[in-house]
């Protein structure tokens, strides 16, 4: 059976190269096509007797693993799609902190702002990441390590290899795995104590039941009609939402909340800046550093959120200007007439 061995020799040829899924079974679906067109076209000659087998066996054959490959992506995409509402039913401690909680924490339990009752706080929250890039990674690993209970972690991305200039959640052997996944993953390692739920999809304007089930939402998505989405979900959902945004060398961060009186999205940008003005990090760059800088600012205001402790950025604006080291604080204003909020803005 001289074509199994040309198959096989090609299969292991491809695996020792490390060539992508994709290419190795084009090479071996070529390799089968020229196989059954031989065998049907010249049956009889010598090199479809060192074949082996008939067409039709062939064909058969080919349709057999093709169905195998089939029903393997048809399963993983189940298994992606599965979360669609994340299970936040893992359990996280009841009752008082234990020994290993009072040390672990025992840098914010003597902090006035927050103590016992803040740290409490944390661990009885349920805040929702969208977005586990630049900004998400930061925000992923610094309030898994505060305590935060319940964290549901929402991105359709996979990890590639320009993404760890930055994404500093991942390593360069996660590579092809699903970001929300990967990143809970580190998230676990790093605290036992809190209950991390992937979700291997997006969040859109439609997710309004999603986001009440929790006290908090992050968005660290990178582009704006996805934070226009998840800016109509939580005013639907009355839901407060701390948004980052990163560009070359600057940032910003900020809190929109209109159910407790701050603007959304909306009100500070109602119309989507003109093409070429707001590009992505991919098409205009941005140092590695900045979504650092950016989405730790987010976690700190997040736990601030959380803990009641300090002003929050409700009504305010922080810009961070990386290249020259400067920052400034700009005030919000909610807007009546905005067309997302402007009936739910509370006075």
């Amino acid at each position: 059976m001289l074509g199994v061995w040309l198959l096989a020799g090609l299969a292991v040829l491809a695996l020792f190269l490390r060539l992508p899924g994709r290419i190795v079974l084009a090479m071996l679906g070529c390799l089968w096509l020229g196989l059954v067109l031989l065998l049907a076209l010249l049956p009889g000659s010598a090199a479809a007797r060192a074949t082996g087998g008939t067409a039709p066996q062939w064909l058969v054959a080919g349709a057999v693993v093709a169905l195998i490959l089939l029903y393997r992506a048809a399963l993983s995409r189940l298994r992606a799609k599965a979360p669609e509402t994340p299970s936040l039913t893992k359990p996280v401690e009841d009752g008082p902190m234990s020994d290993e909680e009072l040390d672990r924490y025992a840098r914010h339990l003597v902090l006035r702002e927050i103590g016992g009752a803040g740290q409490m706080r944390l661990r009885d929250a349920r805040v929702l990441i969208v977005g586990a890039g630049g900004l998400g990674a930061p925000v992923c690993l610094y309030l898994a390590a505060a305590g935060v209970g319940r964290i549901t972690l929402a991105d359709d991305d996979t990890v590639s290899l320009s993404n760890l200039q930055r994404q500093v959640i991942f390593r360069s052997d996660q590579r092809g795995q699903p970001k929300a996944r990967a990143a809970a993953q580190a998230m676990s390692a790093l605290n036992r104590h809190v209950s991390v739920s992937p979700l291997l999809r997006r969040v859109t304007a439609e997710d309004v039941d999603l986001v009440s089930q929790h006290d908090l939402i992050i968005d660290g998505t990178d582009s704006f009609a996805a934070r226009q989405a998840i800016n109509r979900a939580c005013v639907g959902a009355g839901v407060p939402l701390i948004a980052g945004a990163i560009a070359q060398w600057e940032g910003q961060v900020t809190l929109y909340d209109p159910a407790r009186g701050g603007p959304c999205l909306g009100c500070l940008f109602p119309v989507a800046p003109a093409p070429g003005l707001a590009p992505a990090c991919a098409e205009a760059g941005v140092v590695g550093a900045l979504p650092g800088v950016i989405g730790s600012l987010m976690a700190l205001e997040a736990i601030k959120h959380l803990t009641g402790a300090g002003e929050g950025l409700r009504g305010r604006m922080l810009i961070f200007d990386g290249l020259y080291g400067e920052t400034r604080m700009v005030r919000t204003q909610a807007r009546a007439d905005c067309d997302v909020c402007g009936s739910k803005i509370s006075h």
